[in-house]
């Protein structure tokens, strides 16, 4: 876990490079500089965020700025240059990603096959699913570099249509196989349940406050072998 000091951000103007940069902060910091136009740099011993290059002086005080309200809205710990600083604050909808995140949490909730092969289903649908929409993009941004006219874009255009297939494409195919084998099994998680808050009569514990069976004992640890 990042302590404190490491999840407090700076955005100022470097002296040295004339760079707008971010240094510090965590990965919901990181999460909303890069969708405000700021790229990742990313080194051995440190990773910071810098605008794009070519920008001008006024392009590049708009982006932070509203970097700035961004996170000053999500309650990320900064200080920023007196050129960046605001007052306004700009509250975003949920992110895609967290979106998807959600269909995770929900598999975690789950207690029956069913329930998983519901939310695979929004993950492995042929036309609109989640693994669907990602090949899609993989194509799309392909599609853009072929015609790009640089040396490398072609090279980069047939390896992301190659992902496209052999990334999400094939995970699909996996993801599918395993959505119908719980969807046809239609049986509850031995080790999940639906706790009722009810606790019987016969109850041998009198501080129980359900019924729901105690955890299984955690598996030892595997006794080390002798050289």
């Amino acid at each position: 876990m990042l302590s404190l000091t490491d999840r407090f951000l700076t955005l100022r103007r470097d002296p040295e490079s004339n760079e707008v940069l971010a240094r510090g902060g965590g990965p919901d910091a990181h999460s909303v500089l890069e969708r405000s136009g700021f790229v990742p740099v990313v080194r051995v011993h440190e990773l910071y965020h810098r605008l794009p290059t070519g920008l001008d002086a006024g392009e590049e005080t708009r982006l932070a700025t509203r970097a700035v309200a961004r996170l000053r809205s999500a309650g990320i710990p900064m200080e920023c240059d007196a050129a960046f600083d605001t007052d306004a604050r700009e509250v975003t909808d949920l992110t895609l990603g967290a979106q998807v995140g959600n269909l995770a949490a929900a598999i975690r909730r789950a207690t029956t096959s069913d329930e998983v092969a519901e939310v695979l289903a929004e993950v492995t649908a042929a036309y609109d699913g989640v693994l669907a929409g990602l090949a899609d993009i993989l194509v799309a941004t392909a599609d853009f570099y072929q015609d790009l006219g640089g040396p490398a874009d072609g090279p980069i255009a047939e390896s992301l249509r190659y992902l496209s297939v052999h990334g999400p494409g094939s995970t699909a195919a996996d993801l599918r196989g395993i959505r119908t084998d719980l969807a046809d099994r239609r049986t509850p998680h031995p080790r999940r349940s639906v706790c009722s808050g009810e606790v019987p009569s016969a109850e041998r514990e009198a501080s129980a406050v359900c019924a729901c069976p105690p955890p299984p004992p955690p598996a030892a640890p595997a006794a080390a072998r002798c050289r």
